[in-house]
């Protein structure tokens, strides 16, 4: 998200211009060759609970003036195709963020980076412009592969792509679970510069002999802390694994897990940090705040909240597996108030609308699991209600980032029993 003003740069090197280092990842003795890849437990009937202290959910937006990074150089001075910087001024964007300004030259100079930085700051445009430009100047089949762990965030940044390359003769695909794999293999027929989509999927595709890795020579992790943990580390070995010709690497995410810190250095080399936010609090510009449920009833709380309609106009609730999702959104319609679901028994198609009428305002609540907390950008999310405490931390700094987007204050409430 290019936001918007002055400066100029004279590098004019193009992303992937810099130093080429062939890659076969596994080589290294921190590999992911020997980590576990069995998926984490979810809540529920004996399964894990969270270990959370909820006084670390307790936290008003900061009250002093927030002073805004603000780059020194606006869109139409940045070192990039004047065809590119058409197609995003037509977008609106006006100046980079801080996580787009501070990385391009990294990119466009071919380092691997590593960008933190938090919800809403434009990171899918920092990779993209770069991706891009680079194909601009030397277009190339099957140049990019962007991996991420939600079907919505791989439409996302779908969307983003064509909006961002309107006009410039490059093409791109998404492939997620939960649509019909025979149109996917229809879409492979033609060649694509650049493949978006989620682990699953992809392999499923690459099993067929469908995708062809060795043909790809940068890699995209978009919210990668996610794609290194348990649930996703055994995809990731063969995606990666497969990679033989990769010659850079992008990893970013919202948050940081130190514990992460071997994985990662085994896939970037010699690679460039970006932070922007530290990767571990949460953003300053949310009220947060626990609702004691004691021995009271929590769904009757829960109403006594969405009532208030005026305030809790456009309110994302979190619960913590597919059937409790499914149950709460059932009673919230049986009471009047609008809502819908997203989780991962629905269905895309399914998940794709009620996403769409939340996001026109057409229901007040979206009631989801975690499949919400990345990569969904919703504008004007009122309210971000945890219907139970999240299992980790790095799960509510990313659930609590859907609010107080672009630099709005948001308001954020975790029921604790």
């Amino acid at each position: 998200m290019y936001n918007n003003n002055t400066s100029s740069t004279k590098s004019t090197k193009s992303f992937g211009s810099g130093k080429k280092k062939k890659k076969q990842y596994g080589n290294k003795s921190n590999s992911f060759r020997n980590k576990s890849s069995n998926r984490p437990q979810q809540r529920g009937g004996g399964f894990k609970k969270s270990t959370l202290d909820p006084n670390l959910l307790v936290r008003k937006a900061t009250e002093e003036v927030i002073v805004e990074y603000e780059s020194k150089r606006t869109i139409k001075d940045l070192p990039i195709d004047i065809n590119l910087i058409e197609c995003l001024v037509a977008k609106g964007f006006s100046k980079p963020t801080q996580i787009q300004d501070q990385t391009l030259e990294y990119l466009l100079d071919g380092h691997d980076v590593l960008g933190i930085a938090q919800t809403g700051s434009g990171k899918t445009a920092a990779f993209l412009v770069p991706i891009i430009q680079e194909l601009l100047q030397n277009p190339q089949k099957s140049y990019a592969l962007v991996v991420v762990p939600t079907r919505e965030l791989a439409s996302q940044i779908q969307d983003e792509f064509i909006s961002m390359s309107k006009g410039l003769n490059l093409y791109s695909e998404c492939f997620i679970g939960g649509t019909n794999i025979n149109t996917d293999i229809k879409k492979l027929r033609r060649s694509q510069h650049i493949i978006i989509g989620t682990p699953g999927r992809l392999l499923d595709l690459i099993g067929k002999k469908l995708i062809d890795l060795r043909k790809f020579n940068t890699l995209v992790l978009d919210e990668f802390d996610r794609m290194l943990d348990m649930g996703f580390i055994h995809d990731m070995k063969k995606i990666i694994g497969g990679m033989e010709n990769r010659k850079h690497s992008l990893l970013f995410s919202a948050t940081l897990d130190k514990t992460q810190q071997s994985l990662i250095d085994n896939i970037l080399s010699d690679y460039k940090t970006v932070k922007c936010s530290n990767g571990e609090t949460t953003c300053d510009h949310i009220d947060q705040d626990i609702i004691h449920v004691g021995g009271g009833d929590k769904f009757k709380m829960l109403c006594d909240m969405l009532y208030e309609k005026e305030e809790f106009s456009k309110v994302l609730v979190f619960e913590e597996t597919k059937h409790k999702v499914k149950r709460l959104c059932q009673k919230l319609e049986k009471i009047d108030i609008t809502a819908d679901q997203i989780h991962g028994n629905k269905s895309q198609n399914a998940r794709q609308n009620a996403l769409n009428k939340f996001k026109k305002g057409k229901i007040q609540v979206l009631v989801a699991t975690d499949v919400a907390a990345r990569g969904i950008d919703v504008s004007d999310v009122t309210h971000v209600i945890n219907y139970q405490i999240p299992l980790t931390m790095d799960s509510y700094i990313h659930r609590i980032g859907r609010t107080g987007r672009a630099g709005k204050r948001g308001k954020a409430f975790t029921f604790v029993d």
